[in-house]
């Protein structure tokens, strides 16, 4: 007999194991009991969306006494035959033989019932939530899209790199860092101790990462090319529907890259995700369609089939400014594009995914690449339909004296970022490189409202449960 088969091999080789005997296992989703004397158990084990129908016979002593205490959410084991099934929407059931129950759920206190729960009150119950389809879709293509990241890479001979999550840099100079201390928050230093660091753990201020790009930089002028696909901290006191507090960023960075081929990489990036979620998540695509974004299959199929239109930042003012819309955060020459004015260029003006380059010296961090007018920098966003800006970059300023320049009119301190300027001295190269937000790109291929739904447990203002 076939120990503990998966319910998505079954369903993907039905004649394979029509009339062969089974063994499953996972948790109930529903249970109905017919007039005809049939018990019809909806188990499902969260390898695939849809559920396997048990067909148990009421009279069967094997395990008749047991099914009155099979309830939605208990755990069971089910052994039985596969059989061509004569419902619709289903190839196969399992005719039961016998039934084994691992761990029961009160149904007077099991909070899962079947119904549409709201995405709010599924973040109250994290534990559970992964049971609901939704939930689960988002979990399987999260796992398939983490796997397609690193196999991107490596196919083209890019090291995998494990930055610090712990780390004394800013790397984007914002400030909004979570502090990394032992010390009792409550019973700071005396008056004149000296250094209020002496008796701390690192002995100076450490942070949670925000970005492992600068340490990403150390390695690609070694390695050539790198990536990380690790967490990072910001400390934004935000409680919008695209902002986390703790997120997953995956950052390739590589030494000989220009502006251009950090494009063209960010591009074929892209492309090859999106055709990932088409090709490799149908049925949990099909679902986000259905229930969640009538228009997601089509976004990723542009993505994919579509070239990329790139044009300047001043290039894309220019179009928000001449296109009559009336837009809630005005268009200067100067200011950051926000995620209407990148949504309309993406959707409205061109109907493609869009690349927008050579970015406001003013507006960019003090590591991205002055350009030969002295007012732009050789930063990228990469803008989809749905979502706006998916992937940031740029090419990093490898020349000394233009970097000790961006460092003073940044007010970045040269000393603290010594070993950065030394990477300007000894031996530097053109390198580039760009960011993406793991969770950003699951909100986009599922089509999900809220980012809160593409993390398992998201972290937010006054939210850090389980």
């Amino acid at each position: 007999m076939e120990k503990g088969i998966r319910i998505a091999d079954l369903f993907g080789n039905e004649g394979e194991y029509t009339g062969k005997p089974v063994r499953v296992q996972g948790w109930v989703r529903t249970r109905r009991d017919s007039k005809a004397g049939i018990s019809f158990i909806e188990l499902n084990d969260g390898s695939c969306l849809k559920s396997l129908q048990v067909v148990a016979g009421l009279e069967n002593p094997a395990y008749r006494d047991l099914l009155e205490k099979i309830t939605n959410g208990s755990a069971v084991m089910v052994e039985g035959t596969v059989s061509a099934s004569p419902g619709k929407g289903q190839a196969i059931e399992l005719q039961a033989e016998r039934i084994e129950l691992y761990g029961w759920a009160d149904p007077a206190t099991y909070p899962l019932q079947k119904k549409r729960h709201s995405f709010e009150f599924l973040r109250q119950i994290a534990h559970l939530r992964p049971r609901t389809n939704t939930i689960g879709a988002v979990s399987r293509v999260r796992s398939r899209l983490s796997y397609a990241i690193h196999r991107f890479f490596a196919e083209r001979g890019f090291n995998y790199l494990h930055t610090p999550i712990i780390t004394a840099s800013d790397c984007e100079g914002a400030g909004e860092i979570f502090r990394v201390t032992t010390l009792d928050p409550l019973h700071p230093a005396a008056p004149g101790a000296g250094n209020s660091y002496q008796d701390d753990f690192f002995a100076k201020p450490a942070y949670l990462t925000v970005s492992g790009q600068l340490q990403a930089e150390i390695f690609a002028l070694a390695l050539g090319r790198v990536y990380t696909f690790g967490p990072t901290f910001r400390a934004e006191n935000s409680n919008t529907s695209r902002h986390l507090a703790e997120f997953w960023m995956i950052e390739p960075e590589a030494a000989f890259y220009d502006l251009e081929d950090n494009l063209d990489l960010a591009r074929d990036f892209i492309k090859n995700l999106a055709a990932v979620v088409l090709n490799e998540c149908a049925e949990d695509l099909d679902f986000f369609t259905r229930f969640i974004e009538p228009e997601l299959r089509s976004r990723l199929e542009t993505v994919v089939n579509s070239p990329f239109e790139v044009i300047t930042y001043t290039e894309a003012v220019d179009r928000l400014q001449k296109s009559g819309e009336k837009f809630v955060y005005p268009v200067e020459w100067g200011n950051d594009l926000q995620a209407e004015h990148e949504r309309f260029l993406t959707e409205k003006v061109f109907q493609r995914p869009v690349g927008v380059i050579d970015f406001p010296r003013s507006l960019k961090p003090f590591y991205m690449r002055v350009n030969d007018d002295q007012k732009t920098v050789g930063a990228m966003d990469i803008l989809v339909p749905g979502t706006g800006e998916i992937i940031g970059g740029s090419q990093r300023e490898e020349r000394l004296d233009v970097l000790l320049d961006q460092m003073k009119l940044k007010g970045i301190s040269i000393e603290d970022y010594r070993w950065y300027v030394e990477l300007r001295q000894f031996g530097s190269a053109p390198h580039s490189g760009f960011g993406l937000g793991f969770e950003r790109l699951v909100q986009f291929v599922t089509g999900l409202a809220n980012i809160r739904e593409a993390i398992p447990f998201p972290r937010t203002p006054g939210h850090a449960e389980f």
